[in-house]
């Protein structure tokens, strides 16, 4: 049912969608994968179907997730690259082709400016910006069962996303998912700030909706006014990673940040 979900997600964008080609590209990834687990258990299906479903979810085309499916059966299983184009087209192969080689990058220094030389270095192998995209979704799903790993597995993995992939996430514009990586980064590398912030952000959760609501309200009506119709007016709670860099940065105390709340106006 997950792999219709993704099939369904993709198809809302891409009406030329060939589903059959993701289906295939999901039974060769599950009949490869099939002898291995997850630190989790769990099959190793589900990463590269999660990572899949993350990449519908960014709109990305059928060739794209096709390569999300198979993006680590050429490094992990006995597929060869040669065999995935041979079945799949040299589009989904290139792709796989790139991020695998991604993957063979490991990020390793305290220095930041060596982060700025690993994340050109990604970015200048990565010819396609599916293939980036596909290797975020990949790292988002890794994040997201982090808890798994040996703890300086953790501890290593996170940082290389705060410092690496998180960025290029934001130099992309994929703002989703340049918070998502940053909150789970840091949940895992300073979980008592973490948890005190997510605490305090709820405490003060239903005043921020009510505000949220009110000035929504009054910049419709205002827009309106100029003849401006049809807009989508949404908020949000800043992400906990955003609030933390911030008392940083100034020195501040949590009760000293004012902007806790972001809207977005889409006209």
């Amino acid at each position: 049912p997950e792999l219709e979900q993704v099939i369904s997600e993709v198809a809302e964008h891409h009406s030329d969608l060939d589903r059959d080609a993701i289906r295939r590209a999901y039974a060769y990834a599950e009949t490869h994968h099939r002898a291995q687990l997850r630190d989790s258990g769990e099959p190793f299906i589900t990463h590269p179907l999660g990572c899949a479903r993350i990449a519908a979810g960014l709109g990305l085309d059928g060739t794209a997730v096709e390569a999300a499916l198979l993006h680590d059966t050429v490094e992990d299983t006995t597929a060869t690259l040669a065999d995935v184009e041979a079945t799949f087209g040299a589009e989904v192969a290139a792709l796989v082709d790139g991020v695998t080689k991604l993957s063979k990058i490991h990020f390793d220094s305290q220095e930041e400016h060596q982060a700025e030389n690993y994340r050109k270095l990604i970015v200048s192998m990565s010819s396609d910006i599916r293939v980036l995209v596909i290797k975020l979704a990949d790292r988002l799903h890794n994040m997201r069962t982090l808890a798994y790993m040996t703890k300086p597995k953790q501890i290593q993995k996170a940082k290389e996303t705060l410092e690496v992939y998180a960025p290029l996430a934001h130099r992309l514009g994929i703002h989703s998912l340049k918070w998502e990586l940053e909150d789970l980064a840091f949940a895992t590398l300073h979980p008592k700030r973490y948890s005190e912030i997510q605490q305090m952000v709820n405490q003060r959760r239903p005043d921020r909706e009510a505000f949220i609501d009110q000035a929504g309200e009054i910049l419709a009506r205002e827009l309106e006014d100029v003849g401006i119709n049809g807009v989508e007016i949404t908020g949000r709670a800043k992400h906990f990673y955003s609030i933390y860099e911030k008392m940083t940065r100034k020195g501040k105390e949590f009760n000293e940040i004012y902007d806790l709340t972001a809207m977005r106006v889409l006209v």
